[in-house]
């Protein structure tokens, strides 16, 4: 006899009782047909199919007349399961897996048989039984079975079984009535607009169903607890006194929904009992989840379907919150359902407003934290939040400034104090550091005189190049004055010079000064049209669509930074397209629609263009072009006028020349003796070999790179092997001499 892994006694006899029909008759296949025979005959599903009796007739009729029998004078050793009974076994295990059932019960199989693709006519007469309404069919049958499931069955208790099937005594549990718990709440301030106009919407006659949508953060949820307070204290319309205020949890819903039909039995149920109560508005959050909640392939039904109805007669008022991103991408594609509901934007609160709603939230969240807010932190909040924050809406963003600087306040607090601790502008700047990723943001004396001696600092690591170090630091003194345009990153400044200059390393030194990280991309990979689209993100229906674009992905998880292109020349000329409105307007969009915000970005772009002529100044007998001169008119011809005019500043680094090569040398020297310090090793250069490694690695035409190849060929070699080998192996001094052309250790 047959038998399926891990079945449900109920659905061990059904197969008992196919089996043996097929048996008795000789049949050559078990299928679909005889197992709805045996189910037929159950007493649970009898309860479920108003005339299970027929459908038992039926399958013997089919059976006795389509199926083909074995003569009796051929051996006979049982039926073989058919193709069709093979794919009802398969389809039922796969509900049982997705549904996270323990085991494979008759509810199981007979929606295997519904969903068979070919022609069965067991599929044929179930959907005849229950009148083509399948969903209905299996929801009955869910609770049927689960009704009379016994103690024995599948090792489940009576708590269980009333946790499958709900009863409308228990509808409750899938909603909470938001006039009980508004005080738990903040209080809605403001938005006196928006309310009016949902409660205008409340007392129509037709489409009585306010839609709230808006950006995350803004304060929809917060309109449907102060709808609630207000129908608490009676300040509504009288057709809306006494009304009760449920918000519909769909995760419970859907949570141990194990067959087709439970969920929306579930949510037919809750829908009922509402409706028999009269005076209710049901609160849908995130009320797109309603769209395909429920659905399986091949079915058109889902929540949003079975509340069609209850919206079109208008016996349940229905108010629902929803993004733009998701009202565009799938509420307003359901045109039937979408319709019902009026749409009201809920705009981004002003900063001003944003303030009011801080002043009116903050003795709430003083009592939470046993501090007190000072009013410049509270104003800092919001202008901070709005300045520094990207990606966020007001006043979510604010109200979590104050709320985790009392929370730092109360973790660091030592101990228990009867006096609240004032919370001032200085603890809101530090959390807000430390959620934008840099070290402060707070302007007090120390940032001022680190300012101050920024530009002293740079020239101390960058030699020979005072005008471009000054034209930097007032580029970036000018963004930290505020007098920079609040659309516009804090500067877009182009390097010009040739290699080996600093161009590069002025960028790290600024980075370290100002204790911004620095985001470095080489335009030498963007040579090819298509590969700057890697910057956006791929187009739609392109490799790579979903990994997002390198440049905006790195800009919104680091929105405070150094931003650098180096040798931009050598990018294709689209990448000027690209950084037009970055210069202009400091918002780049990717492929998904997704801004990154550029404001609090310095922007860098090196470029050797014109440096390889610079030299042409010098020849002849009379200077007549500066070298600076010759590389800015190579600079426009290489880049767009429109390009060249959003930048903030060109900046023309100098030739090197012997003092600064010098100068760089004495760098990297003590900085390989920095390095040595590690070992307990110093050493000392007599002069005859600094001027020696000064000769081999001065070049104009290569920069500070050849002296770092000098170094690296001719000194390090000779340190390795005194290390590893030599005299300096347990540490000690060491003088580096020159004779014989060539250095040696004493």
């Amino acid at each position: 006899m047959l038998h399926i892994n891990n079945q449900s006694i109920r659905l061990g006899e059904a197969m008992q009782h196919a089996c043996a029909m097929a048996e008795k008759q000789r049949d050559e296949f078990l299928t679909p047909e005889h197992l709805l025979w045996g189910i037929s005959q159950q007493h649970e599903f009898a309860l479920a199919v108003e005339d299970a009796s027929q459908l038992t007739s039926l399958s013997a009729h089919y059976i006795n007349h389509y199926v083909e029998s074995v003569p009796k004078d051929v051996a006979y050793e049982g039926p073989d399961p058919s193709s069709q009974f093979i794919e009802t076994v398969n389809r039922a295990f796969d509900y049982v897996q997705s549904s996270g059932a323990e085991r494979i019960d008759v509810p199981h199989m007979v929606k295997g048989m519904l969903s068979l693709d070919d022609h069965s006519y067991a599929k044929e007469i179930l959907l005849k039984a229950c009148d083509g309404d399948d969903a209905q069919l299996m929801s009955d049958l869910v609770e049927a079975y689960n009704s009379t499931l016994g103690a024995d069955d599948n090792d489940e208790t009576a708590e269980d079984v009333d946790e499958k099937a709900p009863s409308s005594m228990d509808w409750d549990q899938y909603v909470t009535c938001l006039n009980e718990v508004v005080n738990q709440h903040n209080p809605l301030i403001g938005r006196e607009q928006e309310l009016e106009r949902t409660i205008q919407v409340l007392c129509r006659k037709d489409k009585n169903n306010p839609l709230h949508v808006g950006e995350p953060g803004v304060g929809k949820t917060a309109l449907a607890y102060g709808l609630a307070e207000r129908i608490n204290v009676g300040n509504v319309p009288h057709r809306l006194q006494g009304c009760k205020l449920y918000a519909l949890d769909l995760g419970a819903l859907m949570a141990g929904a194990q067959f087709r039909g439970e969920f929306e039995k579930r949510l037919k149920t809750v829908l009922t009992e509402v409706q028999k109560m009269g005076k209710v508005i049901l609160y849908v959050d995130e009320i797109h989840n309603l769209i395909g909640a429920g659905r399986v392939e091949g079915s058109t039904l889902d929540a949003s379907n079975l509340l069609k109805p209850y919206l079109q007669q208008g016996t349940i008022r229905f108010m629902g919150a929803t993004t733009y991103e998701e009202y565009n991408r799938t509420f307003s594609k359901d045109k039937a359902f979408s319709r019902r509901f009026e749409k009201i934007d809920i705009e981004e609160p002003s900063v001003d407003q944003c303030r009011i709603i801080l002043q009116g939230l903050k003795q709430k969240y003083e009592d939470f934290h046993h501090v007190v807010y000072s009013n410049k932190a509270i104003e800092y909040a919001v202008t901070g939040a709005t300045k520094y924050i990207t990606g966020r809406y007001l006043p979510d963003k604010a109200i979590d400034l104050i709320d985790e600087a009392g929370a730092w306040s109360e973790t660091h607090q030592q101990q228990q104090s009867a006096t609240p601790q004032i919370i001032d502008e200085r603890h809101i700047a530090e959390v807000l550091a430390r959620m934008c990723h840099v070290d402060t943001l707070a302007e007090d004396d120390n940032d001022v005189a680190k300012l101050k001696d920024l530009e002293q600092n740079i020239r101390n690591s960058i030699y020979g190049q005072d005008q471009a170090v000054s034209a930097v630091t007032e580029a970036v003194l000018m963004s930290s004055a505020g007098l920079i345009d609040d659309n516009k990153p804090m500067a877009s400044l182009l390097f010009v010079g040739p290699t080996g200059v600093g161009k590069t390393e002025l960028a790290r030194v600024l980075s370290h000064e100002l204790s911004l990280p620095l985001i470095r991309f080489d335009m030498s990979e963007y040579a090819e049209k298509h590969t700057v689209a890697k910057l956006i993100g791929s187009p739609a229906g392109y490799v790579g669509y979903d990994d997002g674009g390198l440049l905006t992905d790195a800009i919104r998880k680091t929105p405070h930074c150094i931003l650098l292109f180096d040798e931009i020349e050598k990018a294709h000329p689209d990448i000027y397209n690209i950084l037009l409105q970055v210069m202009d307007y400091a918002v780049l969009t990717d492929n998904k629609g997704q801004k990154a915000d550029f404001r609090h970005v310095l922007f860098i772009m090196t470029t050797n263009a014109g440096a390889q002529y610079a030299r042409l100044s010098s020849t002849g007998f009379v200077k007549t072009t500066s070298a600076g001169q010759i590389m800015m008119k190579s600079v426009k011809n290489t880049f767009k006028p429109e390009f060249i005019n959003r930048l903030t500043d060109i900046i023309v680094f100098n030739d090197m020349n012997r003092s600064m090569a010098e100068l760089v040398l004495n760098k990297k020297l003590k900085g390989l003796n920095e390095k040595l310090s590690s070992r307990n090793v110093t050493f000392n250069i007599s002069n005859s070999a600094r001027e020696w490694l000064l000769k081999e690695g001065f070049s104009a035409e290569y920069g500070g790179r050849e002296i770092d190849r000098i170094i690296n060929s001719k000194l390090k070699p000779i340190l390795m092997r005194a290390l590893l080998f030599g005299s300096l192996k347990n540490g000690g001094e060491a003088t580096i001499g020159f004779a014989d052309d060539q250095l040696y250790l004493e």
